[in-house]
Formats: C-alpha cells, sequence, structure tokens
C-alpha cells in the first residue's frame, strides 16, 4: 500500500516516479501546494478508499505522517 500511495502523490504533482520517499517533506516539493494537497486527499479516497479527516489532512507535514494517518505502517 506505501508504494501506491506515493505513486498516487506522485501522479498527483506531476513529479517523475522515485521523487517522492517516505522522507519528503511537503514544504520541500515546489508542485506541493493547498489545490496539489486536496487533490491527493481526494485521490487518497476515491482511488484507494482511504479517508482522512479534514484535520488530519490540514496538519500534515510529510509523506511518512501521511503514511501513518492511512494506517500504513513502517516496514
Amino acid at each position: 500500500m506505501r508504494e501506491k500511495i506515493i505513486a498516487l502523490i506522485e501522479a498527483a504533482l506531476e513529479v517523475p516516479a522515485g521523487t517522492i520517499t517516505e522522507d519528503t517533506m511537503i514544504a520541500d516539493v515546489e508542485q506541493w501546494d493547498s489545490l496539489a494537497h486536496v487533490m491527493i486527499i481526494g485521490e487518497l479516497e476515491e482511488k484507494l478508499g482511504i479517508s482522512l479527516p479534514l484535520e488530519d489532512a490540514a496538519d500534515l507535514t510529510g509523506v511518512r505522517e501521511l503514511l501513518e494517518k492511512c494506517g500504513v505502517s513502517k516496514s
């Protein structure tokens, strides 16, 4: 599931595969603005059936935190 979520993020941001990792911080990705953030949250629900509460989604700072909120634990 971790790989599917990261691939979904890369597709939404239109960045090359391998650009986004668990260590990626949202503020470090130029394409990851507030609109992209909303799109990613929507895609998670639509394509993967993962629903995040609005307050959780709004407070995210990085990919690792997003994965944890999605219920994907460390490997």
